[in-house]
């Protein structure tokens, strides 16, 4: 069973262009998460007790449909620009929609996301799903106030959430990956 844990923060993302693709800059930063935190990027047996970490991220894309739930694999996500993972994402959704994915596309993710907010919803509580050990969610951006070098200003705040399983990712490790992740997300690149 899965011991689950949870830490979640706010990205402030007013720097981002107009027009900025949402998804694209969440999965590269999720890689960057990675990249600063590996232990998130795993799966667990828990029969053999055995971590399985893996070098390359192939993230799960939680996509909604009115055929249920699937989540199709980004395969090496780290190794693809924003164009990329946006020309891939759109064929995946279109496999989704159009219920032509392989059942091959549908294995092998070493983490999953899901874009929660895109229904509207700014937090959500998510579930770990074997052998995977975390799961990454952003809810919907809004407008807020928020406090920088003693002066207001209202900027955009992204919510993002990690949740893992506290069997092999240790509070430290889920708190640097979601750390990485936000500052990732708020350069204005």
């Amino acid at each position: 069973r899965v011991a689950p844990a949870f830490a979640a923060d706010e990205a402030d993302v007013g720097g981002w262009s107009d027009g900025a693709d949402i998804m694209g800059r969440v999965i590269r930063a999720i890689v960057v998460g990675c990249q600063a935190e590996p232990a998130v990027n795993a799966w667990f047996n828990d029969r053999a007790l055995t971590v399985l970490r893996h070098d390359q991220v192939n993230l799960g894309i939680a996509v909604d449909s009115e055929h249920g739930l699937f989540v199709p694999v980004i395969r090496d996500a780290g190794g693809k620009d924003i164009k990329e993972l946006r020309e891939q994402l759109q064929i995946l959704v279109g496999q989704v929609e159009g219920r032509s994915l392989s059942p091959e596309t549908l294995k092998g993710a070493t983490l999953t996301y899901s874009n929660f907010g895109a229904l509207g919803v700014r937090l959500a509580q998510m579930v770990v799903v074997p052998p995977q050990v975390a799961i990454v969610g952003t809810g919907q951006i809004r407008e807020a106030a928020i406090a920088i070098s003693g002066e207001i200003k209202v900027s955009r705040i992204l919510p993002v959430s990690v949740a893992f399983d506290h069997r092999v990712v240790t509070g430290g490790e889920g708190a640097r990956f979601l750390r990485a992740l936000v500052e990732d997300l708020e350069q204005k690149k």
